[in-house]
């Protein structure tokens, strides 16, 4: 499976770590100063999942969020993945 939600579609993003150094202008100092920017990638909260669909009367495995998840318990399962096109 790729690493991305089946539901709601997020996947992996990039974005940067920023590295700071000095001393904090409330500590005394004369402020943090950013020396370098290092690429990092930010992962989605995934979790393989078996849903049980009673419509179907069957276990669904699907890999999803944490908030699809919240979603899926909020709404129904055989609604949420009927329309994500699981189902």
């Amino acid at each position: 499976m790729p690493k991305a939600c089946q539901i709601t579609g997020a996947k992996v993003t990039t974005g940067h770590k920023i590295h700071r150094s000095g001393k904090a202008k409330k500590e005394g100092g004369i402020g943090k100063h950013i020396t370098k920017r290092v690429k990092r990638k930010i992962y989605p909260n995934l979790r393989d999942k078996r849903i049980f669909v009673p419509e179907l009367n069957e276990w669904v495995t699907v890999r999803l969020t944490a908030r699809a998840l919240k979603t899926v318990h909020k709404n129904g399962a055989f609604k949420v993945l009927s329309e994500a096109g699981v189902i």
